[in-house]
């Protein structure tokens, strides 16, 4: 919200507009013969944060989360959000329009059984995964729901001033930073479809491109990508499909000769020829088109559905890209100490709102060597705003910060050596004996995580109940994950690994990084999450252990409220290893900031004691 680039498409239309939209889009689905209409938030790349023109959710509904899914029928239309959103899509959306249904527990297909059976039911065969749509399928035989793929897509025909795609141009992510060249990583996935018996791959993701060919871009908001596709054969050479304009001399130069550049409209004529070639084909299932497979299939290719050969590569960090994912959490670290230093000196006397908040919190840290900008819109929320997991403020909802409330502050940058995200909660006031209770137990999961040693081979999804004991012993939960991947200047989510109840299983490896985030939130009163990013590191074996162990390493340095803490209710352990944590945070970070915010810090992490 603070970088004035950042494009909000829900915020700049007239909410009247949304009424008009939802009749249009009907006629345009009633000329082409089906019944309904499914609209995605995902692009044909599974952004993040897709660019305005694939805004299309947003378009026809206001939401502005980053998960969600629009259903629509001729009489009613349904859109469905994840816990995280359940409030905030209540305020964005006229559910006199749209009806907001949880998307796990009341999920698309059951409100299709319900409303549509018998049906055909629309949908944008680029915009959905063959993963996501083999599930819908499943659950909507029964029903007789019919899926139709519909290619153009209908809501594009009805979206009048629909903005263009990004024309940034992409640009050289050097060697040094990276770690590794670029012939170096096509070697390393040609080999893995050789082993895998593939012929060739394609490549949907673009981080993933991103990261095979060393390069970024601007194409997004908040992740450095060039939005492209790609086809990498088993001798290494790769066909980038990617708009001409969009690549200055440097970075055609820089990818060599054994990568071949095709405008993106080409793109489908070259699934068909390789399909043509009879040959096997690596797709990931659950990031690649549906369009992609049938292209591929319908010209005689023999699929290979699994995952991007790219991904775990990209996410198992090498010791360059390590040391600068260091580097850059420690200025991050810096600019975020400045900031809480700042807050608490400001906020108590009022003329602090979460709107002023936040831009401050970007001024410190677009100071910082190396800044790119945002890895995604600050949360900043005070009070019950907090309570909102992905609250985004706008100036109709923006609150002023006022004693005995909580602050959340939810934030991230994109640094050319690395991505940072870390979230502190800090009472403004003194807090309530309920707010220290629950900020307790939440900082005890954060710490379990933390102190987490697993043997190698173990997914995120076995260290999960690990951050939600200490609420689950008194009655509560939270309604997200405790962790998702990071990448090294690139998405802020990132795969394979996480740390959730339904985890995939995905073991978690050295050189990964993961957030550790446990919350709690209560609605109309406050929320809480303390996240720092971890590293996963190989622990150094101990007497008598005969397994190879792992564990985590904090890369986020910066104070956590202390006022909050209930120091009765933390054992030896959890004391000690705050005081361990804020000794570091102090020595590392203490040395890059002002006089004032290190007198500040020195309060802030001196040692607990009972």
């Amino acid at each position: 919200m603070v970088s004035p680039s950042i494009f909000r498409l829900a915020e700049m239309i007239d909410k009247k507009a949304y009424a008009a939209r939802l009749p249009r889009l009907r006629e345009a689905l009633n000329s082409a013969g089906v019944d309904g209409f499914l609209v995605p938030l995902a692009d044909e790349y599974q952004s993040e944060f897709p660019p305005p023109g694939a805004q299309r959710l947003a378009w026809l509904t206001g939401f502005g989360g980053s998960a969600g899914i629009a259903a629509v029928l001729p009489d009613r239309a349904a859109i469905f959000v994840d816990g995280r959103y359940t409030l905030q899509v209540r305020d964005q959306v006229d559910t006199n329009l749209f009806e907001p249904r949880h998307l796990t527990q009341q999920p698309p297909s059951a409100w299709l059984t319900e409303y549509a059976a018998g049906k055909r039911i629309g949908y944008d065969p680029w915009l959905h995964t063959a993963d996501g749509l083999a599930r819908l399928e499943t659950s909507l035989d029964k029903a007789g729901v019919s899926l139709v793929p519909m290619d153009p897509n209908p809501l594009d025909q009805v979206w009048e001033d629909q903005p263009p795609p990004p024309a940034d141009p992409a640009f050289v992510y050097g060697d040094a930073l990276a770690g590794r060249n670029s012939a170096d990583k096509r070697a390393e996935i040609a080999g893995v479809l050789k082993r895998e018996g593939a012929d060739a791959a394609v490549i949907t993701a673009p981080e993933s491109i991103a990261w095979l060919l060393n390069i970024r871009g601007n194409d997004l908001s908040h992740t450095p990508v060039a939005l492209s596709f790609a086809i990498i054969r088993a001798d290494g050479a790769v066909g980038w499909f990617i708009a001409p304009e969009k690549l200055p001399a440097d970075v055609a130069a820089h990818v060599g000769p054994d990568v071949t550049i095709a405008p993106r409209d080409a793109f489908a004529p070259a699934l068909e020829a390789l399909g043509a070639q009879g040959g096997v084909v690596m797709v990931a299932r659950a990031t690649a088109p549906v369009r992609v497979m049938e292209l591929l299939e319908k010209a005689g290719a023999k699929l290979l559905r699994g995952s991007d050969p790219c991904e775990l590569p990209k996410a198992c960090k090498n010791s360059a890209e390590i040391a600068g994912i260091r580097a850059a959490h420690i200025r991050d670290g810096a600019a975020l100490s400045r900031f809480l230093c700042w807050l608490s000196e400001t906020a108590p006397d009022g003329g602090v709102d979460e709107l002023s908040a936040a831009a401050k919190l970007y001024d410190f840290r677009a100071g910082g060597e190396y800044f790119h900008g945002l890895s995604f819109d600050t949360i900043s929320g005070a009070g019950s705003n907090g309570a909102i997991v992905h609250y985004r403020v706008t100036d109709s909802t923006n609150r002023a910060l006022e004693p005995g409330m909580l602050y959340l502050v939810d934030s991230g940058a994109q640094y050319l050596d690395g991505t940072t995200d870390v979230t502190r909660t800090v009472a403004i006031g003194a807090p309530t004996d309920e707010m220290r209770d629950r900020f307790t137990r939440v900082l005890k999961g954060h710490i379990a995580i933390a102190t987490a040693r697993f043997p190698a081979g173990t997914s995120g999804g076995a260290l999960d109940s690990f951050a939600r004991r200490p609420l689950w012993q008194a009655g509560l939960d939270f309604d997200h994950g405790t962790g998702h991947g990071v990448g090294c200047f690139l998405g802020v989510h990132e795969g394979p690994q996480r740390i959730a109840k339904r985890a995939a299983d995905v073991p978690l490896r050295p050189g990964m990084v993961i957030s550790n985030e446990p919350g709690f939130y209560k609605e109309g009163g406050f929320g809480i999450r303390i996240e720092n990013l971890e590293l996963v590191r190989t622990q150094i074996p101990q007497a008598g252990e005969e397994l190879e162990m792992l564990a985590f390493e904090a890369l986020t340095l910066a104070p956590i409220d202390r006022t909050l803490v209930d120091v009765t209710l933390l054992d030896d352990g959890e004391i000690a290893w705050w005081n361990g944590y804020h000794k570091r945070v102090l020595e590392t970070v203490g040395p890059l900031v002002d006089e004032k915010t290190r007198d500040w810090m020195e309060k802030c992490c001196a040692p607990l004691t009972r």
